[in-house]
C-alpha cells in the first residue's frame, strides 16, 4: 500500500472513531490484546530472526537477545502488572475540602499515539512501545524505518494479522511519510532516534500541543571513564562485546572511553585480546559479525576511520560489499577532538588518556557537553563512582557493567537534554501513555460556607480564622 497524505489521514481518523467507542478502556480487553501480541511474536520469530538477519547481519542469538526475547519480558511485565498500574488511587481529600473527604486519581489513555521508531532495534523500539501504549489503554499508528526494510515488512504483515487496522497499524515509507504523520493530530508521540529529528518532531507536535516523549542518542555520544584502580581484563570483555554487538549502531552504546594513562596501554591491549577471542581475528569475514544498515552509513564510518588512519591501533578495515567495518580501536584521542563531540553510531572506539588524579576535570568536561544517553564508569571506588551517578546529567548507566540496565525490569528507560525526556519501560511505559486525572467526589451533607461570600461583617468573621486553622 502507497501511504499519500490522505492514506495516513485516514488510518488517523479510523483510530480516532474506535477509540471514541470505549472499547480500549477495560483493563481486561487490554491485557488480552497484549497476550495477542506475545502470540504473534511467537509465532512470527523464525521471521523476525531472518529479517534480523537481513537488514543488520544478526545472528540468531543476537536477534533473539536484543530484540524479541527484550520485547517479551516487557509484554510479560505489563500482562503481570496492568491491573495494579491502572487501578484509581483513592487519596484524602484533606479539612481543605471537608466534607468531601475522598478524592480518585483515574489513569486515563491519551487516545492516539504516533510511534516512530529506527532502525537499530526494529521490534524492541516499535513493539516494545507499542506494548506500553495498549498498556495504557491507546490505539497506535506504528511509522517504521525505511531503513529496516525486510523487518518493517514483517512487522507490518505481524500487526495486520494480529490487530485491525482501527486499532494498531504498521506504517512503511520515506521521511515524506514521516512527515504525514506529523502533519496529524495525534494524542501522544513517541519518537526513538537523534536529536536532530527529535527537534523536527517537537516542532510538529508543539502546533497540536501533543504531548511527546522522546528516546534520542544523545549529541556528544555516551562516555565510559575507566579509573587505574579498574579490573581492565573484565573491563575490556564487556566493551568489546558492546562494540561488536549490532556493530555499534546502538543508542546506549559506549561512544568514547576515557582510560587512566597510568594503566591506557595495558586497557588498549586487553581490549584488542577482547575483541580478538569474541569475533576473531577477522571479524568482517566473520558471520556472526553484524553490519552496518546500508552503503551511506558504511562509508561515514570508514570516511571517519580514515581521518585519524595514523592512530588506529586495532581494526580499521571492512567490506564494503557486505556493509562490515571491523571494530576500530583509535589511539590515543584528545579529549577535544572532532571524534569524541558528536554520537558516532558505528563500530569506532576512540580512546582518551587522563591522569587519575585529573579524573574530576574530565568529569567536568562530559557535564559541560550535552547530556548523553548513558554513562558507565569502571573502578574499584564504588563511593567515589555512587557519587558521580548522582551529580552528573545522564539517561541511565552502569557501574562495572555495560548496557544491562536497559534490561533491568521495573525501572525507567530515558534520555535527559539532547538525550531525550519522558520514560518508559514496564510500570514507567504504562505511566509515558496515561495521564493522571484527579477526581474529588463531593458530599451534599455538612457543607460549610466557609468559601462563600459573604466575607465581611462580624457575622463572618469566623471564616477567616477556620479557614487559617485548616490552611497551615
Amino acid at each position: 500500500m502507497e501511504w499519500t497524505k490522505q492514506a495516513v489521514h485516514e488510518a488517523v481518523e479510523k483510530q480516532r472513531a474506535f477509540f471514541k467507542t470505549g472499547k480500549t478502556l477495560d483493563v481486561d480487553w487490554r491485557i488480552g490484546q497484549l497476550k495477542r501480541l506475545k502470540r504473534a511474536l511467537e509465532a512470527y520469530e523464525k521471521d523476525l530472526e531472518e529479517a534480523l538477519h537481513e537488514d543488520l547481519g544478526r545472528s540468531v542469538p543476537e536477534a533473539y537477545f536484543c530484540d524479541i526475547g527484550d520485547v517479551i519480558l516487557e509484554i510479560n511485565e505489563a500482562i503481570h502488572g496492568l491491573k495494579k498500574w491502572a487501578k484509581p488511587e483513592t487519596h484524602y481529600s484533606g479539612m481543605v475540602a471537608f466534607p468531601s473527604v475522598i478524592t480518585k486519581v483515574y489513569k486515563m489513555p491519551y487516545g492516539v499515539s504516533l510511534i516512530i521508531s529506527p532502525f537499530n532495534f526494529p521490534v524492541l523500539l516499535s513493539i516494545g512501545v507499542l506494548t506500553a501504549s495498549i498498556a495504557g489503554g491507546n490505539t497506535a499508528v506504528m511509522k517504521m524505518s525505511s531503513k529496516s526494510k525486510k523487518c518493517t515488512e514483517v512487522l507490518q504483515k505481524m500487526i495486520a494479522s494480529t490487530f485491525s487496522d482501527e486499532y494498531a497499524v504498521v506504517i512503511d515509507g520515506g521521511h515524506d511519510v514521516a512527515d504525514f504523520c506529523l502533519e496529524e493530530r495525534f494524542d501522544k508521540i513517541f519518537y526513538t532516534g537523534s536529536p536532530k529529528v527529535g527537534i523536527h518532531v517537537m516542532e510538529s507536535a508543539a502546533k497540536n500541543l501533543t504531548p511527546v516523549a522522546l528516546e534520542l542518542g544523545g549529541e556528544n555520544g555516551n562516555w565510559c571513564v575507566i579509573r587505574k584502580d579498574a579490573d581492565l581484563k573484565d573491563a575490556a570483555r564487556k566493551i568489546a562485546f558492546f562494540k561488536i554487538c549490532n556493530s555499534g549502531q546502538i543508542c546506549i552504546n559506549i561512544n568514547q572511553v576515557a582510560v587512566a594513562e597510568e594503566v591506557a596501554d595495558q586497557f588498549v591491549d586487553e581490549l584488542k585480546k577482547a575483541i580478538i577471542k569474541q569475533i576473531g581475528e577477522d571479524p568482517v569475514s566473520n558471520p556472526e559479525y553484524p553490519k552496518m544498515i546500508g552503503s551511506k552509513a558504511y562509508q561515514w564510518c570508514a570516511d571517519e576511520a580514515e581521518e585519524y588512519r595514523d592512530r588506529i591501533v586495532h581494526g580499521g578495515y571492512g567490506n564494503p560489499e557486505t556493509l562490515k567495518y571491523a571494530p576500530t580501536i583509535i589511539y590515543p584521542v584528545g579529549i577535544n577532538e572532532p571524534i569524541v563531540q558528536h554520537e558516532l553510531f558505528s563500530p569506532l572506539l576512540p580512546v582518551v588518556k587522563y591522569r587519575d588524579s585529573e579524573v574530576e576535570e574530565v568529569m567536568k568536561v562530559i557535564a559541560d557537553r550535552e547530556h548523553g544517553l548513558a554513562l558507565y564508569l569502571f573502578t574499584k571506588d564504588l563511593e567515589w563512582a555512587q557519587q558521580v551517578m548522582q551529580t552528573q546529567q545522564y539517561g541511565g548507566g552502569c557501574i562495572n557493567e555495560v548496557c544491562l540496565h536497559l534490561l533491568v525490569k521495573g525501572v525507567p528507560f530515558n534520555g535527559t537534554g539532547h538525550s531525550g525526556m519522558g520514560a518508559y519501560h514496564g510500570e514507567w511505559g504504562f505511566r509515558e501513555f496515561t495521564h493522571p486525572s484527579t477526581v474529588l467526589i463531593g458530599s451534599t451533607k455538612f457543607n460549610l460556607p466557609l468559601r462563600e461570600h459573604p466575607y465581611l461583617g462580624k457575622r463572618n468573621a469566623f471564616k477567616m480564622a477556620v479557614l487559617k486553622l485548616f490552611e497551615r
